[in-house]
C-alpha cells in the first residue's frame, strides 16, 4: 500500500520532470533565434542597420518625449542632448514629463529657460499626481502636441546628434510601420561585473531578439525608449495604457492587432546607463517580469484570434509568455533537492532531463551571446568568458527573486513603478558614450 509520504514525493518527481520539460521547451525556442540569425546576416549589413538614410525633403515635425521621476543627476545633460539633435529646430518640439517630487523639477526649469532663450521649443509638463506613472504621462503630453511622429527617450538614454535623421525617414518609408526601434548599448558596460554581464544580456536582446524578429516579420517589443512612433499607430492601437507595468510591450503588440508593425534599427546604437548594482538590478528587473506577466493574461489570447501565419504567433505567444519560464526554475531546483535529501531521485527520467536542460543552458548562452559580441566587436575572449559565467548565476538568481512578482502579475495585482536610480556617468563613462555616439 503506497503511504502519503511516497505518494508526496512521487508527486515531486512529476513536477520536477514538468518543470524540467518547460525549461527545454523555452531553451528551445530561444534556440531558434540564433539559427534565424545566421540566416539573415544582412539585418547588420541591409535596410536594418543603414547609417545613411537621407534626410526627408520635408522633415515631419517631431515631438520628443521624455518622461522623468526624481531624475535630478540626469535631466540638465538629457535636455542638452536632445537640443544637439539635428533637425530643423521649427520642426522639433520637446516635452519634459516631469512627475518629479525634488530638486530635479528646479533643475529642468533652469535648462529649460536657457535652451528657450536660444530658441527651442520645450515643454516642462507638470502633473498634480503620479498616477498611471509613465504610460499616463506620456498620453497626457501626447494631448498637448499634434506633431505626427512621436521620440521616446528614458532619462539615462543619449542619442547621437543624427540619430532623428536615419530613423526617422525609415518609420516614414513604410506607411504600416508603427515605430523604430534603436539598438541600445551601455555606456557603463566596464564598470563591474554586473554592468559586463547585462551587456552581454543587452546585445543578445537586440541583435539575437529584436534584430532577428524584425527580419523575420515577427511581433517586435517596443523597449520603452530609443525610439520613434508614428502618432497614427498609437491612436489605432487605443492610446497608451497603464494597466501593465510593461506598458511598452503592451502598445507595441496592439499596435500589431491593430494592423501596424515594429522596425528595428541597428544603426546608430543609442547609448544608455545599467544599474550598477544587484539590488537595483533586481527592482529593474522585478518591474519587467511583473509588467510582462501583465501583458501575458490578455493579449496571448487576442494574438490566437488573428489572421497570422502559424510561425507568426507562436514567435508572438513566445515574446508573451517566456517569461513565464523563471518561476518554473526554482521549482525545478527545489524539486530536485527534495529528491536527492530523500534519497529517491528518479534518475531513469529526471537524469537525461537534467543532463539536457544543461546542455542546452549552455547552448543558449553561447549561441545568444557569442555572435551578438563578434558582431558589435566588445573584446577578446578572457572577457567574453568572464562576462558569461555570470549569466547563469544571474538567471537563476532572478528565477528565485522574480517568481513572485511574475505570478502576481498572472494573478492581475497591481504594483507601483519602482523607479530604478539614475546617476550621472563618470568620466570614463562619459568618453565612451561620446566616442560610440560619434
Amino acid at each position: 500500500m503506497t503511504t502519503p509520504l511516497q505518494m508526496a514525493l512521487r508527486a515531486v518527481e512529476w513536477i520536477n520532470v514538468v518543470a524540467l520539460l518547460g525549461l527545454i521547451g523555452v531553451a528551445l525556442g530561444f534556440l531558434s533565434l540564433p539559427v534565424l540569425y545566421l540566416r539573415q546576416r544582412r539585418v547588420w549589413a541591409g535596410r536594418a542597420g543603414a547609417a545613411s538614410a537621407p534626410l526627408l525633403a520635408e522633415p515631419p515635425h517631431v515631438l520628443v518625449q521624455l518622461p522623468v521621476y526624481n531624475e535630478p543627476e540626469v535631466v540638465a545633460t538629457l535636455l542638452d542632448c536632445v537640443a544637439a539633435l539635428d533637425w530643423p529646430k521649427e520642426r522639433l518640439h520637446v516635452q519634459l514629463l516631469d512627475d518629479s517630487s525634488d530638486e530635479t523639477v528646479e533643475i529642468a526649469r533652469a535648462k529649460i529657460a536657457g535652451l528657450a532663450a536660444r530658441g527651442f521649443d520645450v515643454e516642462h509638463v507638470r502633473r498634480e499626481h503620479r498616477a498611471g506613472f509613465k504610460a499616463a504621462a506620456l498620453a497626457a503630453g501626447l494631448e498637448r502636441c499634434d506633431a505626427p511622429v512621436l521620440a521616446i527617450l528614458d532619462a539615462d538614454f543619449r542619442p547621437p546628434a543624427h540619430w532623428l535623421k536615419v530613423v526617422v525617414p525609415k518609420l516614414m518609408a513604410d506607411p504600416k510601420a508603427a515605430f523604430v526601434q534603436s539598438r541600445c548599448e551601455l555606456a557603463n558596460r566596464d564598470e563591474n561585473w554586473l554592468t559586463r554581464a547585462q551587456s552581454l544580456l543587452f546585445d543578445s536582446h537586440y541583435v539575437m531578439e529584436q534584430g532577428v524578429r524584425a527580419e523575420a516579420g515577427f511581433l517586435i517589443q517596443f523597449n520603452g525608449t530609443a525610439a520613434v512612433w508614428r502618432r497614427a499607430a498609437i491612436e489605432a492601437a487605443g492610446g497608451w495604457s497603464s494597466a501593465s507595468l510593461s506598458e511598452d510591450l503592451d502598445l507595441a503588440a496592439r499596435a500589431a492587432l491593430a494592423g501596424w508593425r515594429g522596425l528595428f534599427s541597428a544603426e546608430p546604437p543609442v547609448p544608455g546607463l545599467a544599474p550598477h548594482d544587484l539590488q537595483h538590478w533586481r527592482v529593474q528587473q522585478r518591474r519587467w517580469s511583473m509588467g510582462f506577466a501583465q501583458n501575458a493574461r490578455t493579449l496571448p489570447l487576442r494574438v490566437l484570434k488573428t489572421d497570422w501565419s502559424l510561425t507568426q504567433k507562436l514567435s508572438a505567444e513566445f515574446l508573451l509568455l517566456y517569461q513565464s519560464a523563471l518561476p518554473v526554475l526554482p521549482v525545478a531546483v527545489l524539486a530536485s533537492l527534495i529528491d536527492i535529501a530523500c534519497g529517491c531521485p528518479d534518475l531513469a527520467v529526471a537524469g537525461p532531463l537534467w543532463a539536457a536542460t544543461l546542455l542546452l543552458a549552455v547552448a543558449l548562452a553561447v549561441g545568444m551571446t557569442l555572435p551578438p559580441y563578434i558582431a558589435l566587436r566588445r573584446g577578446g575572449a578572457g572577457p567574453y568568458l568572464a562576462a558569461l559565467a555570470a549569466v547563469p548565476a544571474l538567471v537563476v538568481f532572478l528565477g528565485f527573486t522574480n517568481a513572485k512578482a511574475i505570478l502576481a502579475g498572472f494573478l492581475g495585482r497591481d504594483e507601483a513603478f519602482h523607479r530604478t536610480p539614475k546617476r550621472a556617468l563618470g568620466r570614463e563613462d562619459e568618453a565612451s558614450a561620446t566616442s560610440e555616439n560619434g
